[in-house]
């Protein structure tokens, strides 16, 4: 094959016919509203981002100083990212709702080996995302046993790296495996149960704040940017794993009674929602305690525990394992249907496309829940916070580059939802997005390389030659004799 034959196979492009014909066939189940899709996007984007990840980052780890109460700072700027990235997702979904989210979005406007690495990269990042919220159920779970008078052993709630005498989080890997089996139960028992668990964590939160006021010592607050404005936006691209989730609701499109009308109306509310509950959290949170000491993996628990309201704070961490549920089952879902849709595609291996009775693919379902579990028993909280966000960043680097190029390309495609001052606003959310990946460390930076070179190797031996798009292979024969006329 010459290297122009090479060129063109690679940078193919599906066409938008193509996939309102696959949606038809595609075997998942129609059943979530607008308000189960927002649901679902407000339970993957609140969760361990203001139980954990807020305090982990005032507070500050080994090798980071903490921020203190400017994390307000760290979450306005990764919000302010997101939110150009979110406006350029709505516009997609209106236009193409299916399974595969950003990675459809990449292979219709860029080519196929970018909507590879896109799919390839979030197969990773949110089964990383499933297990980073389970670590912080479990520290969450580990301070509620606390509170109570239990004590487990230290070798089964933490992992060696963390320094604690652990040996592996086990309370990580059974949450993750109850999540699993919640998803595999089918996406009308999902959603009625996500619809019903975000509304129990929203008004957790409000409790928390409306409470916490209250005891909001302003000294607190003083010094308000202790470390200076570099490990800010350094907290931004951690906190940044809290700012997005509206992404994976999106790979629930197939899945929507009305995915053009109601997907980008869904991103946008969940996304608000999330953002004015993330300020006020944040500051009643570094108001209530010197942002020393609060609890990198249990804050608000840290918090009423140092106000004298234990019993409060043991109802927190009940409701907060209870609350961050939603977020897990969220990505599990993202992961799934990313990796359904590949398969679908041809990129990967057809036996992971089926479903069951339920429409749902409990393939990849339980393969995907299971390696959550395997990476939350080991690893900790910041190296796999710090991994998904990568790859999320990357994503929204591609979905808003894709959003204009497919609009000048595209101008006259149906849109339920246009983004307003293009090119501005996708533009800002490729940079913000690229400037905050060059905040992490370059040790995630080599994991996802290596990642993508493993992804690189799959794709040219399997699934550009077994791609739906190459007339040359078998599962392009299939579908076409499948659609032939009779």
């Amino acid at each position: 094959m010459s290297t122009k034959d090479l060129s063109r196979s690679i940078m193919r492009r599906k066409p938008i016919d193509d996939i309102e014909e696959e949606n038809k066939h595609s075997g998942l189940f129609k059943s979530l509203g607008l308000w189960q899709l927002t649901a679902i996007g407000v339970g993957g984007i609140i969760g361990v981002g203001i139980f954990s990840l807020a305090g982990l980052v005032a507070a500050g780890s080994a090798g980071n100083p903490g921020v203190g109460p400017a994390v307000l700072f760290s979450f306005l700027i990764a919000g302010l990212a997101s939110a150009a990235a979110a406006l350029s997702y709505a516009e997609f979904a209106g236009m193409i709702p299916r399974a595969g989210s950003a990675y459809t979005y990449g292979y219709v406007a860029l080519g196929e080996v970018i909507g590879w690495f896109i799919g390839w990269d979030l197969l990773l990042e949110y089964i990383a995302i499933v297990a980073v919220v389970a670590i912080g159920i479990s520290g969450y779970f580990d301070a509620f046993l606390t509170g109570i008078g239990v004590h487990m052993p230290g070798w089964m709630t933490s992992t060696a790296d963390e320094g604690k005498g652990g040996i592996i989080n086990l309370p990580a890997i059974l949450v993750c495996l109850l999540v699993t089996w919640i998803l595999s139960r089918g996406t009308k028992a999902f959603g009625r149960f996500e619809l019903v668990a975000v509304a129990i964590k929203v008004i957790l939160i409000l409790f928390i704040i409306g409470l916490g006021i209250f005891y909001i010592d302003t000294n607190n607050y003083n010094p308000f940017m202790p470390s200076g404005f570099g490990p800010v936006l350094a907290g931004s691209a951690t906190v940044f794993f809290a700012v997005f989730g509206y992404d994976a609701m999106s790979t629930a499109a197939e899945e929507a009674t009305d995915g053009k009308k109601h997907m980008p109306k869904a991103i946008i509310i969940s996304l608000i929602i999330a953002m004015l509950l993330y300020v006020a959290a944040t500051l009643v949170l570094t108001g209530m305690q010197n942002y020393k000491d609060i609890d990198p993996k249990a804050g608000f628990a840290s918090a009423f525990n140092g106000v004298g309201l234990p019993v409060i704070a043991t109802i927190i961490s009940v409701f907060a394992v209870l609350s961050i549920l939603t977020v897990m089952l969220t990505f599990l879902l993202g992961v799934t249907r990313v990796w359904f849709s590949m398969s679908r595609d041809g990129l990967l291996p057809g036996w992971f496309a089926k479903t069951d009775r339920h429409g749902t693919p409990q393939r990849v379902t339980w393969i995907a829940g299971i390696a959550s579990a395997l990476l939350a028993g080991v690893f900790p909280i910041k190296a796999v916070a710090d991994l998904t966000n990568i790859g999320i960043l990357a994503a929204f680097v591609v979905v808003c580059l894709s959003v204009i190029i497919f609009r000048y390309k595209k101008p006259d495609a149906p849109r339920t939802f246009r983004l307003p001052f293009m090119p501005a606003v996708p533009a800002f959310g490729m940079l913000a997005s690229a400037f905050l990946m060059f905040q992490l460390h370059w040790e995630t930076w080599l994991r996802f390389g290596i990642w993508l070179i493993i992804g690189l190797a799959i794709y040219f031996t399997y699934g550009r030659k077994h791609s739906l798009m190459n007339p040359d292979s078998p599962r392009h024969q299939e579908v076409v004799e499948m659609h032939r006329p009779l």
